[in-house]
C-alpha cells in the first residue's frame, strides 16, 4: 500500500533507465511508449535478411552510467570494448599515384594528456607547426572550468582560433571528435559542450576515450534486453500508446494523483517521469511545469545521415575508421552485427556515418549512395575495386538537440514546479551533449527527483550516478 506508482512516459534510453531505477527503489512502475518498440532513437530493422541499425552509436569507457545500464539489463557481453584507443584516420592521396595517407589516433599508458602525445606528434594530417601548437591549446582546455556559465556564450571554434589552432588543424583533428560527439562542427558548437567532451573523454583519464560499440543489432542490445529486464522487475510496459497530456494533482479539488491522459482513457500515478524529446515534452507537460517551457523549441535539432553499403568483397580490415579531408566522417564494419555470414573473402557491410548532416537531409538516397561510394574509394582503394551489391540510406532528422552557444540556458534540470513530476532526456541539463550517456544519466536523475517528491526512496546507485 505504501509503494508509489510511477508512470514513465517514453521508452528511449532515458525512460528505460528511469523505469528500472524507480522499480529498483521499490516503486510500482508503468512505462508508456508511443512506438511499438523500445529503445528510442537506437533501433534496428530488417532489410533483405540483414539487421540494420538506424545509426551508428558508440560509447567511451568514461560513460559510467551507460555501462552500468548495460550491466543492469544484462547486455554487457553484447558490446565490444578494445583494450585501448587506436583509430585509423585516413585522408585521400596527397598526390596522384600515391596511396591514401593513414594516421592513427592512439593512446599509450602514460597519464593524461601525455597518453596522446606520441600519436599527435606523428599525426600526418596536420603540419609540424600545427602539431607544436596543440600542446598549449590542450593545456588551456584542461584549465577551463566546466561550471563557468560564460562558456556557453561562445563557440568552440572561436576559442580554438584564439588559442592558435588553424582552420586545417580544426578540420583534421578537433572536428574529428567534435562533430560526432556534439553533432556540430567546432564553428557552431557551444564551448561548454565541447570542453566537456574533451576534458572528460580525453584530458583527464588516459583510458577514458577507449571506444566501444555493439556486437549485436541495437534493437536487441537496448530494446530486447531492456524489455526482459523490465519484465523481471515487474514493470508494466504499454507500447503503441500515445500520451496526450499530464494533468497535475488538484489538491483543492480532492485529487492527490497525477492523471496521464492517453488516447481512450487516463492513468493515475503518484509520480510521473516525462522522458520524451524536447519538442514533444512541452505540450505534454502541465503549463508552467518548467521555466522557459514555451522556449524548448529553440533547442532545435541536428540531423545524422547513414549510408549503408554492402560490397561483394572485403574493403577494410578495420572495425571502425575515420576520414579527414573527405565528406566521409566515420566508417563502421557492421557485417557481423547485421547477421551476415561472411568469411574473409566477403561480402562486407559498412555503414558511413555523417553527423551534423542537416544539409544532406533533403538529398535523395540514390544521390547520397552515388556520392559517398567514390569518396569512400578515395580512402579505401579496395572499395573502388569492389562492387556494391546492396545499399540503403537512413536519416535521423532530429537526432539530437542543437548544442550551439546559448543552448545551456534552455536545458532544464529534472525537477519541475510539481512535486513528483520530473523530466528526462539527453536534451535536459545533464552536463553532457546528446549522447547515450547523457540520456541514461538524465533518466537516473529524473527517477531520483520523482521518487524523492512522490514518497519513494532513491537507491544507492541513483545517488552515486545522478
Amino acid at each position: 500500500m505504501n509503494r508509489p506508482h510511477v508512470a514513465v512516459v517514453g521508452g528511449g534510453l532515458a525512460g528505460l533507465a528511469a523505469a528500472l531505477e524507480c522499480a529498483d527503489a521499490g516503486a510500482r512502475v508503468t512505462l508508456l511508449e508511443r512506438r511499438n518498440r523500445l529503445g528510442g532513437l537506437t533501433w534496428s530493422f530488417e532489410h533483405r535478411g540483414r539487421s540494420i541499425d538506424n545509426g551508428q552509436h558508440v560509447f567511451l569507457r568514461c560513460c559510467d552510467a551507460y555501462l552500468a545500464f548495460l550491466a543492469r539489463i544484462g547486455a554487457s557481453a553484447d558490446v565490444e570494448m578494445p583494450e585501448r584507443l587506436d583509430v585509423p584516420v585516413v585522408a585521400p592521396a596527397a598526390r596522384e599515384g600515391s596511396g591514401p595517407v593513414v594516421g592513427r589516433l592512439r593512446r599509450s599508458n602514460l597519464p593524461a594528456p601525455l597518453h596522446l602525445g606520441g600519436s599527435l606528434l606523428r599525426y600526418p594530417h596536420i603540419g609540424v607547426a600545427d602539431r607544436l601548437r596543440l600542446g598549449p591549446a590542450v593545456a588551456a582546455l584542461r584549465r577551463v572550468r566546466l561550471d563557468d556559465p560564460t562558456l556557453d556564450a561562445r563557440s568552440f571554434g572561436t576559442w580554438l582560433a584564439a588559442h592558435g589552432q588553424s582552420p586545417g588543424a580544426v578540420a583534421a583533428l578537433w572536428d574529428l571528435i567534435t562533430v560526432p560527439t556534439v553533432n556540430l562542427p567546432a564553428a557552431e558548437a557551444s564551448l561548454a559542450m565541447a570542453a566537456k567532451v574533451f576534458q572528460t573523454g580525453l584530458l583527464t583519464d588516459h583510458r577514458a576515450a577507449d571506444i566501444g560499440w555493439s556486437r549485436v543489432p541495437l534493437g536487441r542490445l537496448h530494446g530486447e534486453r531492456a524489455a526482459a529486464a523490465l519484465a523481471a522487475a515487474r514493470v508494466e510496459v504499454r507500447t503503441g500508446v500515445r500520451v496526450q497530456a499530464v494533468e497535475p494533482p488538484d489538491v483543492l479539488g480532492g485529487t492527490a494523483t497525477f492523471e496521464v491522459r492517453v488516447e481512450g482513457g487516463t492513468l493515475e500515478a503518484d509520480g510521473v517521469v516525462v522522458a520524451v524529446p524536447h519538442d514533444v515534452a512541452g505540450p505534454i507537460l502541465p503549463a508552467g511545469a518548467l521555466a522557459g517551457q514555451d522556449r524548448l523549441g529553440e533547442l532545435g535539432s541536428s540531423g545524422i545521415v547513414d549510408v549503408h553499403l554492402v560490397f561483394d568483397r572485403r574493403i577494410t580490415p578495420w572495425p571502425l575508421m575515420a576520414g579527414v579531408r573527405s565528406p566521409v566522417q566515420w566508417v563502421f564494419d557492421r557485417t557481423a552485427s547485421s547477421g551476415m555470414d561472411a568469411g574473409p573473402a566477403g561480402p562486407q557491410y559498412v555503414a558511413v556515418s555523417l553527423s551534423a548532416a542537416d544539409n544532406l537531409l533533403g538529398r535523395h538516397p540514390d544521390e547520397l549512395v552515388a556520392w559517398i561510394g567514390p569518396e569512400l574509394a578515395r580512402l579505401l582503394p579496395a572499395a573502388g575495386r569492389a562492387r556494391v551489391i546492396d545499399s540503403l540510406v537512413t536519416k535521423e532528422r532530429t537526432a539530437t538537440f542543437r548544442a550551439g552557444p546559448g543552448s545551456a540556458a534552455l536545458r532544464p534540470g529534472p525537477d519541475t514546479s510539481w512535486a513528483g513530476l520530473a523530466v528526462a532526456g539527453a536534451w535536459t541539463d545533464t552536463g553532457w551533449p546528446a549522447t547515450m550517456e547523457g540520456a541514461v544519466r538524465s533518466g537516473l536523475a529524473a527517477a531520483r527527483a520523482c521518487l524523492a517528491r512522490a514518497g519513494g526512496t532513491p537507491n544507492q546507485h541513483t545517488q552515486e550516478v545522478a
